[in-house]
């Protein structure tokens, strides 16, 4: 049974609430407390009425195993939940992702006890990040000097300090511009030249306000705290559940026109052998940008004309560039037309021979698309060369995923059911697939397909005529 010990102080009258429950390793009492405060106001009878009716229901909750007088804070759990999950196998950058909401929530939760958290103290933490925002640090820094001039003064070439720094040559060429490069690049750059990264590169401070999306994505992040806190009995209940983040804002898949496809197809053929494979492979396939970085030879059918993907290439702050899974964790293989596989002949060719130029110097390990050493790729490398070939070539703006929409526009509007369609997008769920393309795209994809499948075949035909 529980004892109330009441408490008067200067200010305030409380009361100290203890529930014993049994005996720990050492044959000591296991006592819970909780303490209540008597509102302002409140008479003596009043007070002592209502503290019966807590010191019954803390009892409960003791009885039934949640540990509602527990002190621990909502960063502090945080963490743990973090590292459980990590220890439960869950990808790398989702736990990077996870540890980065959870700076963008402490200000506002971190310090809360669990059991104080309510749905109302949600609906506050998602209004202030509407409202005022974030305030960050960016992830890229610029130069804060003249570096090719630096470079100049100590008699250091590009090309030594991209090979004293384990970046590319193009990361150096892009810090000496001015133009901003990643922390992590400019810390390597640093290293090498044996100077202090504060003192040659300046990180921008910014506040952003954030979009509904990202918005739900704190909620979710705290939804998962806080649901394995009720499954832990921490809590009653999933105070997340009960709150109410912005509404999702459903956005039509973005995909190419045939006009503008055919003016993609048409600037690619004077580009560089790789970066031209690599673009036809996103346009044919529908693959993620990752799936295509992290494709090796081995996995090229050159019998059946099919590529097997069962990999992602990935990059994370604390471990670079490495290998997982596919974002669903499944294994699909691809047919490719036969144009597409002269192309990847052609290309394995010219990699050969680079391969042979480089001599020992080549650190290849099977990857499709290197860079010049045999390194494999950042996978943002595409979405960055996208972006520039997309303006060098007076073009609309192109991002990888708009080709991943325009492989599933066709497939639809070829008369294939959204199951096949699914598997070959990769998508764990079918309802994931019919909830991007819509009735609407696929009809309005239905007159443009053909159009689309005959100017992308064109085009790859006359360029292996001419390349021959």
């Amino acid at each position: 049974m529980a004892t109330i010990e009441k408490r008067v102080g200067r200010r305030s009258v409380s009361y100290r609430i203890t529930v014993s429950d049994g005996y720990d390793g050492n044959y000591k009492k296991i006592r819970h407390r909780k303490t209540w405060r008597v509102p302002d106001g409140w008479s003596e009878k009043r007070a002592e009425k209502e503290v019966q009716k807590v010191a019954i229901e803390f009892e409960q909750k003791i009885r039934q195993g949640y540990e509602i007088d527990n002190r621990k804070t909502f960063g502090e759990y945080a963490e743990y939940v973090i590292g459980v999950k990590e220890r439960a196998g869950v990808k790398h950058n989702t736990i990077l992702s996870y540890q980065y909401l959870l700076r963008g929530v402490r200000e506002k939760i971190g310090n809360m006890k669990l059991v104080d958290i309510r749905p109302f103290h949600l609906n506050e933490l998602y209004r202030s990040l509407q409202e005022k925002g974030l305030r960050y640090t960016e992830s890229k820094v610029h130069i804060a000097m003249d570096l090719g001039e630096f470079l100049k003064e100590h008699k250091i070439s590009r090309a030594r300090l991209s090979r004293e720094a384990g970046v590319s040559h193009t990361t150096v060429t892009s810090a000496c511009r001015g133009n901003k490069i990643f922390r992590q690049q400019a810390e390597k750059m640093s290293k090498a030249l044996g100077k202090p990264a504060e003192e040659l590169f300046v990180a921008d401070e910014k506040t952003v306000k954030l979009s509904p999306k990202t918005i739900r994505e704190y909620h979710q992040f705290v939804r998962v705290v806080l649901a394995q806190a009720e499954r832990e009995m921490l809590v009653p209940y999933n105070a997340a559940d009960k709150a109410t983040p912005p509404r999702r804002v459903h956005t039509t898949a973005n995909y190419f026109q045939p006009d503008v496809l055919g003016e993609i197809l048409r600037a690619l053929e004077d580009e560089p052998m790789k970066w031209r494979v690599i673009t036809h492979l996103m346009i044919v396939t529908g693959c993620r940008r990752g799936e295509i970085m992290g494709l090796h030879w081995s996995k090229v059918d050159w019998v059946h004309q099919r590529i097997k993907i069962d990999n992602n290439l990935l990059y994370a702050k604390d471990r670079g560039i490495y290998e997982g899974t596919t974002k669903t964790e499944n294994i699909r293989y691809i047919r490719l037309p036969e144009e597409t596989m002269e192309l990847l002949r052609e290309y394995k060719s010219s990699q050969e021979e680079l391969r042979i130029a480089n001599g020992d110097r080549w650190y290849g390990d099977d990857f499709v698309f290197t860079r010049d050493d045999g390194r494999p790729m950042h996978p943002d490398s595409i979405t960055n060369w996208l972006d520039l070939f997309s303006k060098r070539r007076g073009l609309p703006h192109i991002n990888p995923h708009a080709f991943r929409h325009t492989v599933a526009s066709m497939l639809i509007a070829d008369g294939l059911d959204m199951v096949t369609v699914s598997h070959q997008l990769g998508h764990t769920k079918v309802s994931t697939t019919d909830d991007y393309y819509d009735t609407c795209n696929r009809g309005r994809a239905l007159e443009e397909k053909a159009l689309v499948s005959r100017t992308l075949c064109s085009h790859t035909r006359n360029y292996i005529k001419k390349k021959r």
